[in-house]
């Protein structure tokens, strides 16, 4: 479709009248500051600390309820093979290559997240190694408890903003 003039008068889908650019204002300073204060951001390494924990509770938890050191160590490990990965993850994720563009954090995210994976394997596979008499019902609590740890967090996260 063309006007008088020649001119074609098919508009482009994202058109400036259409997308509400014209409306659009940056913030300033204090805005943006503000907007930061208001959303919650969790910590990764706060997270781990917090999985960490519950896994050595979820140790000592089974040593009480199971009386069998054995089961300690193979809740505890079960544990470690979600923390010791998701450190390394968490470190790789925050590193300075993988914040200096877009592309780069991407693909950053799914290097550390196949390593995180590999590293959570490989640790399975040694365990009955490196763990002397492995309880695998233990390991397999250790492990699937440590990993809800997440959902704990950002389930008491909005809880814990109101109390600070």
């Amino acid at each position: 479709m063309t006007n008088s003039a020649g001119r074609s008068m098919v508009r482009h889908p994202l058109d400036e009248s259409e997308t509400g650019d014209e409306d659009f204002k940056p913030l300033t300073r204090e805005q943006a500051q503000k907007l930061r204060e208001s959303s919650s951001f969790i910590s990764p390494w706060r997270v781990l600390a917090g999985q960490l924990m519950v896994g050595g509770l979820v140790a000592c938890a089974t040593w009480l309820l199971t009386g069998r050191q054995s089961a300690a160590w193979s809740a505890l490990y079960g544990a470690l093979a979600v923390v010791i990965p998701a450190a390394l993850f968490a470190r790789g994720l925050t590193s300075k290559v993988s914040s200096m563009n877009p592309g780069a954090a991407v693909a950053g995210f799914f290097l550390w997240e196949m390593v995180k994976i590999g590293l959570t394997l490989a640790m399975l596979f040694a365990a009955p190694r490196l763990v002397p008499e492995l309880s695998w019902p233990a390991m397999l609590v250790g492990l699937v408890v440590t990993m809800k740890v997440v959902w704990l967090v950002l389930l008491l996260q909005p809880r814990l903003k109101k109390l600070a």
